[in-house]
């Protein structure tokens, strides 16, 4: 039985009992409840460890779509349950804290965002999946970074188009395809904050590391890039290129998994303006922590609930989403 305490705060983080292997516990939970652990590149290293699944945003939507579990656990933000909720209203979707938001979901309101849609008639409305359940029911399709270039390259070159929330994204995509989308003016707090000045410094410490950039990055940012892409396209391409040292420029946790896959080589990662310490963390993804996994699995709680009219309008622009990716084998 939850204590009422907990409630009011979104979470659970009650003292776990001593003498107890946590891990061995949450494994031995999940195949009791037959629950699956899904996990963001961007948490801390001991939620990956112990995740069934680790991947992006995209990857992540497409196993909660497919997967027999009866429970998914999200380690991760909050619209991410919401995505698991819509695509699998039948299962119990859990996140371990509901305080673990996205700057860029919070940059672009729903009701906001809909009167900035009906102001401008015609267009065809691609919302990134940095955002809330209701965002994405006035949204045509859904994009991911990994897959944004190419869901916007599959629509006719005369389309009029609103991107949003993320202007640095929609701004990369317009310069790579020539577009000229209509962009919603949100950003992320992590990818807004990269240091020019000391990647530049980095690079001169370093000088065979090659740049890695994710696309929420500013354009100063990503024109220095050797390669731009999702944790995803990132992670790939720091286990396959020759290079034996990389500057990181996207939230830090990417780490866990690059250095996993390539113990070898040397990642680096890039320094946030007004910063003394070389991390760029995000502090939402930082709540999902081990004993808040631990109880939320025990308790069974908290759990996203997405309100049944704006998941049926929600689900449409995923299901484009996932479609196209899938028809263009992503």
């Amino acid at each position: 039985m939850i204590d009422e305490k907990w409630m009011g705060q979104g979470f659970i983080d009650e003292p776990i009992p001593e003498r107890i292997d946590v891990k061995a516990e949450i494994r031995r939970m999940c195949k009791e409840k037959n629950a699956l652990i899904m996990a963001h590149y961007y948490t801390e290293g001991v939620i990956q460890e112990l995740a069934d699944f680790v991947g992006d945003s995209l990857a992540l939507a497409q196993k909660a779509a497919t997967t027999d579990a009866d429970i998914i656990v999200m380690c991760g933000v909050h619209f991410m349950g919401e995505t698991n909720k819509i695509l699998c209203p039948e299962k119990t979707i859990l996140v371990p804290d509901l305080n673990a938001s996205c700057s860029l979901a919070e940059s672009c309101p729903a009701d906001e965002f809909e009167k900035f849609v009906k102001a401008h008639p015609g267009h065809t409305v691609i919302s990134y999946v940095n955002t809330t359940a209701a965002t994405k029911a006035v949204t045509d399709v859904v994009v991911t970074s990994s897959n944004a270039r190419q869901v916007v390259d599959s629509l006719p070159k005369d389309t009029p188009i609103i991107f949003g929330p993320d202007r640095n994204l929609g701004g990369y995509i317009n310069r790579l395809t020539g577009r000229k989308m209509l962009l919603w003016d949100g950003a992320c707090h992590v990818h807004e904050k990269f240091s020019v000045e000391k990647i530049l410094q980095l690079k001169r410490e370093h000088p065979t590391a090659k740049i890695l950039a994710h696309p929420e990055c500013k354009e100063s940012v990503t024109s220095l890039a050797d390669k731009v892409g999702s944790t995803a396209a990132l992670l790939k391409y720091s286990i396959m290129d020759e290079a034996q040292e990389f500057i990181v420029a996207t939230e830090n946790g990417i780490l866990v998994e690059m250095q996993k896959s390539a113990p070898q080589k040397t990642f680096i990662p890039a320094p946030p303006d007004g910063s003394t310490c070389a991390c760029n963390e995000c502090n939402y993804m930082k709540l999902i922590t081990l004993s808040k996994l631990y109880n939320c699995l025990k308790y069974g709680w908290p759990a996203i609930e997405v309100e049944p009219t704006v998941a049926k309008k929600a689900v449409k622009s995923i299901h484009r989403m996932l479609d196209i990716s899938e028809r263009l084998g992503l």
